[in-house]
Order: structure tokens, then sequence, then C-alpha cells
């Protein structure tokens, strides 16, 4: 078979097994490994899968991940950045929605400490939601906010997507790092654009906090939130001024949340036994469906279709701008149906040579990418931050209030993205600051 259509082919397999609800990892290396039999015969194929599982988990880099879901899970069960969510709570009340709002940021504080969507969503949906049902926030309004607060955690450093891409891109995770936080804060406050603006026009979806808290009581909330402000500074602080590396920054951050939670007295055996488990079964899960990318990465490149693709871009003479609209249209169109691990992994090894033969900053892409992803994780039919939402609110919500309730942030991030492509130097600011 012609290597062009067999990589097609193979494209179209993994497709179909990830419309048909097949494990992600297997839908990526299932096909690559078959295709491999298929063009070069047994003994290549077998090569390949033993070969290329270790040379991708050899990868130092990689040792970052499970360190900071290691600190995130340790900060989530420990209650580190419960004081973060108290301390907005008063401080931002007054304002339309302020609840809301107060989440928004409680949402990105808790990414900075996590690096996941999904995480994010599940803990500000535990502590958020019984306190906006309480004071009577209209359901559906309530959801959506938690859910899309949640996708902040994609931008915010230390995304676990982030680091994957620029292991993937062969680019510096510091710089995408860097890179994201000025995107990550614009994230936020577009969201609380969103939510004034809604309850301005329609003041019954959250009804006003009565209570004036103290300036006493809101500055003791500061004091108390000193646990976060402590593992960022240690963390954020030691990588953005080059003591260790990003790689480093996971272990040092791991440390530091063992530390903090010990020093609250909340590090207790099941603390800890459930976190090292968490983070065993979430690492697992994330190199099983990068060593299926890396699989199919290696068939795809035996087969020529990443040439094959770069020429064909070439010939329609895409300009830069136009390409990057297109592959807006492709993220957004398979995040409706793939999760965003599965969705990045599968696009990169087609996109990375295109993206290089037009000369397009990757850093700029890596920030662009990791906002099509935030939008995968909130629109139907498959968000999967609505259904965690879902998960933590039960019955009191439907599915459809949810992703009715989101459609107000979803054209929030497609204004954001707008401006992300026409002023790339939201982006490349503070990396040049650092270069």
């Amino acid at each position: 078979m012609e290597g062009i259509t067999l990589g097609l082919f193979g494209l179209t397999s993994t497709l179909v097994l990830l419309v048909l609800r097949a494990p992600v990892g297997v839908a990526l290396g299932g096909p690559a490994f078959v295709g491999i039999w298929i063009f070069a015969g047994p003994r290549a194929a077998w090569g390949m899968l033993s070969q290329v599982p270790y040379e991708f988990m050899a990868h130092w880099t990689l040792s970052s991940i499970p360190m900071f879901l290691l600190m995130g899970y340790v900060c989530y069960h420990s209650k580190i950045t419960e004081g973060l969510f108290r301390a907005a709570q008063l401080w931002l009340g007054r304002l339309p929605g302020g609840l809301a709002v107060a989440t928004v940021f409680g949402a990105a504080g808790f990414s900075a400490v996590t690096g996941s969507s999904l995480a994010a969503a599940a803990a500000m949906g535990r502590i958020a939601a019984p306190e906006m049902t309480r004071l009577g926030y209209q359901p559906g309004f309530a959801a959506g906010t938690l859910a899309a607060a949640g996708t902040i955690g994609s931008m915010i450093p230390p995304s676990i997507l982030m680091i994957v891409f620029g292991i993937f891109a062969e680019v510096s995770i510091r710089e995408l790092f860097i890179a994201g936080v000025v995107p990550g804060i614009l994230t936020a406050l577009v969201y609380c654009i969103v939510i004034v603006v809604r309850v301005l026009i329609k003041p019954e979806l959250a009804p006003r906090d009565k209570k004036r808290p103290a300036r006493s009581e809101r500055l003791k909330a500061v004091l108390e939130s000193w646990p976060f402000f402590l593992l960022i500074l240690g963390v954020f602080g030691g990588l953005f001024a080059g003591v260790f590396t990003p790689t480093e920054a996971g272990a040092v951050g791991a440390l530091l949340s063992f530390v903090i939670a010990f020093l609250k007295r909340a590090l207790t055996l099941k603390v800890f036994r459930t976190s090292v488990l968490e983070t065993l079964h979430s690492t697992a899960s994330i190199f099983f469906i990068a060593i299926g990318a890396a699989l199919l990465t290696r068939f795809l490149s035996f087969t020529g279709i990443p040439t094959f693709m770069s020429e064909l871009i070439i010939t329609m003479d895409l300009g830069p701008l136009a390409l990057i609209f297109a592959i807006a249209g492709i993220y957004i169109m398979l995040g409706m149906f793939l999760d965003p691990l599965g969705c990045m992994l599968l696009t990169l090894p087609i996109l990375l040579p295109i993206l290089e033969v037009q000369d397009i900053n990757l850093i700029w892409f890596g920030i662009l990418l990791m906002k099509f992803l935030e939008i995968g994780l909130i629109t139907p039919p498959v968000g999967l931050n609505v259904f965690v939402i879902k998960g933590v609110m039960g019955d009191e919500v439907s599915v459809a209030a949810i992703f009715r309730g989101v459609s107000w942030f979803i054209v929030g991030d497609l204004f954001l993205i707008l401006a992300l492509i026409f002023v790339p130097a939201i982006v490349l600011f503070l990396p040049g600051l650092l270069n």
C-alpha cells in the first residue's frame, strides 16, 4: 500500500476508534503499530513498539509532570487553596455576581498549583457550588461559571498540557510558562467582565450578598491565604529567577506543598496516601496517551504524511494568518468530541512541520493552542468540565443548562483569541524580556 494512502487510512482509523470511545492511548498507538506492520513488516512494528515508549519515557523533562500533579493533589486534599477563595469572596462579594467573580480568581489560584483544568473545576465546584446555591444563584449560571473558570488551568502555569506541548514541539517549557501568564490573567479578567455584564443585565441570575465584611475580617482572610502565596513565591519565584529549571520546579513544588501541609497540620496519612495514589493514576493515564501519540508520530513520519501535508499547504498558498484561522476551526471542532490531551497529540505530528514551514513562532502558537483546548473543555457534546460540574452539583442542574451557562464565556474566549492572534506581543512580551 502506498505510504500516503496508508497514513491517511491510519489517521481515519484513529478518529473512528476515538469516536467509538476506545482508550485514547490505544486509539493513537494501535493504528500506528498495525500501519508499521503493513508498511515495513512485523519486525519493524515490534521494534518500534519496544523502542519508542522507552525513548519517550526516558525524556528527563517528563519527570516534572508527576511532581506538579503531586503538588496539586496535596494542595487540594490538605485544603491549602481554600483560604484564597474565602479572601476573594470577602473582597469581591459586593460586585455584581461577586461570588462568581471570586470563583474565577479562586480557580486561577488553584490552577497555579495544579496545572489541571479538570482538577480546578472539581475543586472549585466542591468549594463554591454550595455557597452559590445558598445565596440563590441561578443553577445554570453558577454551574456555567464553575465549568468555565476551571479551564484556566490549561493556561496558568504550570499547565500539564504546556509541558506535553513543549516536549513534542521541542520548545522551552520555561518560556511557555512565562508566555502563559498574561493570557491566563486576561482570561480570568474576560470571564469576570462576562459575569458582571450578565448580572447587570439580568440581576436575578445572582442576588447581591448584603453582608458588609469589616476591613479587619478581609485583611485576616488575606493573611490566612499565606500557604498559597508561599507556594507560588517558592515555585514560580525560583523558576522565573532562573534558580531552577521547570523540571526541578515540579520537585520543589511537591516538597513545598508537603512542608506547608505539615505546618498547617493537615498532612495526615490519608492525605498522603490519597495524593500519591491519585498522582500515580493520573501520571499513568497521561503517559499512556503520550506514548500512543509518540507511536503515531513515528508511523506518520514513515508514511510521509507530514511532508505531504506541508507541501499541500504550500501549494494552497495559505498565509500564516489564514493557516492559524484554519487550525483554530479544526481544534474547536475536534474539541467537541475529544479530550484536550488526545486532541493535541493527535494533531501535533501533522501540524508542527507545517508551522515550521510557515515560520510561525511555536511559543506563540502553543499559547493559542491552550486557548483552543480550553474552549474544547466546555463545548458540547463532550465538554469534560461541564460533566465534572454536573457530577459535583448532581440533580441541582441539567447538562443542557450548564452548556447554556458556558456559552457566554465561549464568546469571551473567542474575542480573546482574536486579540492574541492580532497582537502577538500579548504572548511574547514576557518571554522577550526573559531572553
